[in-house]
């Protein structure tokens, strides 16, 4: 069955626990990590691409960690997904030339499509979303609370 990747979920994962922190405060990889159930060094070649393509930030210091380096609503799942591919360096099912006839003009033809649309799915969904989407089912970390709501766990920090 076709789906996100480890490290893609766990990316998503991080921007949603990073975008639920109460007042934008800053949220530990070791934070993240343990929320996810991963070590942390898995998660820190994950979150250090979020910084570099900008979808995160780092905050240095005692009280340092990670924040949204843009409003959530400006930021897609199709952003994080660009991101993780650049780490996961994984083979574009459209390049080359090489191959059988029925590779080169039908197959990979085929899976370009369907990345291509998939990515345009991707960018219409903001974290602001998916925020939203997490509210509405009870999951801590997935949104910043509303008045009178729970504070999700990683608010605590």
């Amino acid at each position: 069955m076709l789906g996100p990747s480890r490290r893609l979920s766990a990316a998503i994962e991080a921007v949603l626990l990073v975008a639920g922190a109460a007042g934008g405060a800053p949220v530990r990889s070791g934070e993240i990590a343990r929320c996810q159930g991963v070590p942390r060094r898995y998660l820190e070649l994950v979150l250090q691409r979020l910084v570099r393509d900008r979808i995160l930030e780092g905050v240095r210091g005692p009280r340092g960690g990670y924040r949204l380096a843009r409003d959530r609503r400006r930021i897609s799942v199709g952003d994080v997904t660009r991101a993780v591919r650049a780490v996961d360096g994984g083979p574009d099912p459209g390049a080359g030339s090489q191959g059988s006839a029925l590779a080169v003009k039908v197959v990979r033809p085929f899976w370009t499509e369907t990345r291509d649309r998939t990515m345009q799915r991707l960018d219409r969904v903001s974290i602001d979303d998916l925020c939203r989407r997490a509210r509405r089912a009870g999951v801590a970390g997935g949104a910043t609370a509303e008045p009178g709501a729970a504070q999700p766990r990683t608010a605590s920090l």
